[in-house]
Order: structure tokens, then C-alpha cells, then sequence
């Protein structure tokens, strides 16, 4: 474990920069920047009942771990708000909160923000306490996620050397979180300290967040990016010429494999083989303790019309079938470092991710 030579919580370029809007509480009711839409169409989708805000967690209105989180969090609120006030509250509470806990598997910051809201739900008996409470948790949450990305940030620019060129994959930016970034929080604090060059985004297929989202929230920062096709990124890594692959993760065990969007096991591969420092930033709240390792990560199966069509048009005979997981496993040896908001595990295994949560308690 290392810690930052940047004075948290002033970042240079963190500090400052404006979070995108990914989502806002308004009005009782969560209003969602509708990812599915972008680059082209800049929509907000406005979320009132836990339905609507099932399907858009369901369907990548909003994606990433830690804004999934934090969206079924507010979710929890509007589970409050529309839950029947009678005798049966609690139980219609309940039931809310089951379904947004139904919409995606793997992300463990779903699971963790909701078992959150649950325990506040249980702590602040009535109806109006409840909602006053639960609300003042999902903002604290917010709050905190803003903090931990200007402190990865921090940390991860301190292991770039001047004039690099990272790779990523799938989008980690602001979009995915609260509004800045795990993996892309990296790259603004070294690109306004001025030791990055530029960034070559992976497509990420099949939904191709990398080419829609990363790029589109990089170019909006003035960052140099290059979209490059998920099968070249190899290749990219065997010229040398990428100095380090900078992802996030949606769940980490707890020896330290890394589940992520299908497509960055191969990229941990390449990097290995090339000696390129392979970097997971994220934030302890995507860390599964309870899970030992890897192996043991439910991975979702996405639908087959994602494969199946691009818009109206057709891509795959009636009779061919699809497998479609959204994420992989990085095994923890491939990992050169994982980076947190508590600092950097070099070679990170069961016991370096059990002295953070060691630590953690200890200073509760």
C-alpha cells in the first residue's frame, strides 16, 4: 500500500472539474442522463416509480457500478415515496427494494448500497422519517463517491510516468459514477498535471461503451482520444506502444480478481506478456469480501438482440444462437495494482485487501 504525494481532496483537475450530470434527485423523482442515447441525443429520462428505474438500470440508461449503486439507492426513496402508507408499508417497502436488487447481477455496488438503505429503512421507523433518512443516505453516498474518484485519481496519476499512453476499456468515467470517474478519474488528474499524452479507448463490444461514452465524455474534456477496435488492442500493446491499461471493475473478491466488462481479461493477457502495468481502479464499496474468489462471481447473460441486430438491421441467421456475458474475470496475478480510495495494492491478494478492511474497522 502507497499513499498519494496529491493533497486529497485538492486534486488539481478533480477539484475543479464540474461532475458530469449523470443523475440528479428532483422533485421526488431520480433523473437519469439516458446513457442508451449518447453520443448522439443528450436525454434525461425522469425515474418515479421503482419500475421505470428497474428497466433503466436493467436496459444501460444508467451503467457502471458505483451510479447503479447510488441510482438504486435514490431508488430506495421512491421505494418510500410510493410504497401504500398503510399497515403494509414495510412490506411494500420490501418488495421494492427486491426488484431493483433483480436487475443486475454482478455489480456488488447494487447489493451494497441497497443493504445500506435497508438498514436506514429499519432505523427510522414512519414513513416520513424514513424517506427524510433515506434520502439523506443515497446524497451521502453520492458525496462520498465524488470523494473516492478525486482520490483515485490522485493515487493512480502517481504511478504515470510524463508523456504516457494509457488504454482503457468500457466507459469509467463520470458517466458510470457519481460524476467523475474511477479509471477515467485517473486520467484527468494526469492529464491536467500534464504527464498524459493521450488515451486509446477500446469499441467494447457489443454496446460499444468505450466508443460512444468514453470518448464522448474525454473529447468533451479536451483529452486526446483514439477509438480503437476491441481485436486490435493486442496488437496496440505488442508494438509498445501503450505505457499502461487503466480499468474499473464491478466486483472485486477477495483474493483480488477482478470482474469487469467482457474484454478485459484478454487486454490483462496482452499487458502481461508485454510487461504493460494492467491497473484496476476502484472503489471499496465494488470490493466483495464475502466472495473468495473469482470463480464464485455470478456472471449476467445479456439478451440475444444485442448481438442479433444493429438498429433495423439484421446481423445473425434466426438459427444461430448467441453467448452474450457482459463481464469477465481478471485473475488477481495479471493485476499489477488495484487502486482505491484507501491507496495502492501492488500485487494485490487476500491478505492486502483484508489489512484495508482491517484498517477501516479499526478506525471505526
Amino acid at each position: 500500500m502507497v499513499s498519494s504525494s496529491c493533497a486529497f481532496p485538492f486534486c488539481r483537475a478533480n477539484a475543479d472539474m464540474i461532475p458530469l450530470p449523470t443523475m440528479q434527485w428532483m422533485d421526488g423523482n431520480l433523473r437519469l442522463l439516458d446513457q442508451r442515447k449518447l453520443p448522439s441525443e443528450e436525454i434525461y429520462i425522469d425515474c418515479r416509480d421503482i419500475d421505470s428505474l428497474a428497466e433503466a438500470i436493467r436496459t444501460l440508461a444508467v451503467r457502471g457500478a458505483p451510479a447503479i449503486g447510488i441510482a438504486a439507492a435514490f431508488g430506495a426513496v421512491i421505494a418510500a415515496l410510493t410504497a401504500d402508507p398503510g399497515e403494509e408499508f414495510n412490506e411494500a417497502f420490501y418488495a421494492k427494494i427486491d426488484i431493483l436488487e433483480g436487475t443486475r447481477p454482478t455489480a456488488v455496488n447494487l447489493f451494497h448500497c441497497l443493504d445500506i438503505q435497508r438498514r436506514i429503512f429499519r432505523m427510522n421507523p414512519g414513513r416520513d422519517s424514513a424517506i427524510e433518512a433515506l434520502l439523506e443516505s443515497a446524497r451521502d453516498m453520492m458525496r462520498s463517491d465524488l470523494q473516492a474518484s478525486r482520490q483515485m485519481g490522485c493515487f493512480g496519476a502517481d504511478l504515470l510516468e510524463k508523456d504516457s499512453v494509457v488504454l482503457t476499456h468500457c466507459n469509467a468515467g463520470g458517466l458510470a459514477t457519481a460524476g467523475l470517474g474511477t479509471a477515467l478519474a485517473v486520467i484527468y488528474e494526469a492529464w491536467d498535471r500534464g504527464v498524459l499524452e493521450k488515451v486509446y479507448a477500446d469499441e467494447t463490444r457489443p454496446l460499444l461503451q468505450g466508443a460512444r461514452l468514453t470518448a464522448w465524455e474525454l473529447s468533451r474534456a479536451g483529452i486526446p482520444v483514439d477509438v480503437l477496435p476491441d481485436s486490435a488492442a493486442a496488437s496496440l500493446l505488442q508494438k509498445g506502444q501503450i505505457d499502461a491499461v487503466i480499468v474499473s471493475s464491478d466486483r472485486i473478491a477477495a483474493n483480488g480478481d477482478a470482474a469487469n466488462k467482457i474484454g478485459t481479461y484478454p487486454l490483462a493477457l496482452a499487458a502481461k506478456e508485454h510487461g504493460i502495468p494492467f491497473y484496476v481502479v476502484a472503489p471499496l464499496s465494488t470490493f466483495d469480501v464475502s466472495t473468495s474468489s473469482g470463480n464464485e462471481i455470478e456472471i449476467e447473460q445479456r439478451g440475444r438482440n444485442e448481438l442479433a441486430s444493429l438498429g433495423e438491421r439484421k446481423l445473425l441467421p434466426e438459427a444461430a444462437g448467441v453467448w452474450n456475458p457482459a463481464f469477465d474475470v481478471t485473475p488477481a496475478k495479471l493485476i499489477t495494482a488495484i487502486i482505491c480510495e484507501k491507496g495502492v495494492l501492488f500485487t494485490p491478494d487476500t491478505d492486502s485487501i483484508q489489512s484495508i478492511f482491517g484498517r477501516i474497522t479499526d478506525s471505526r
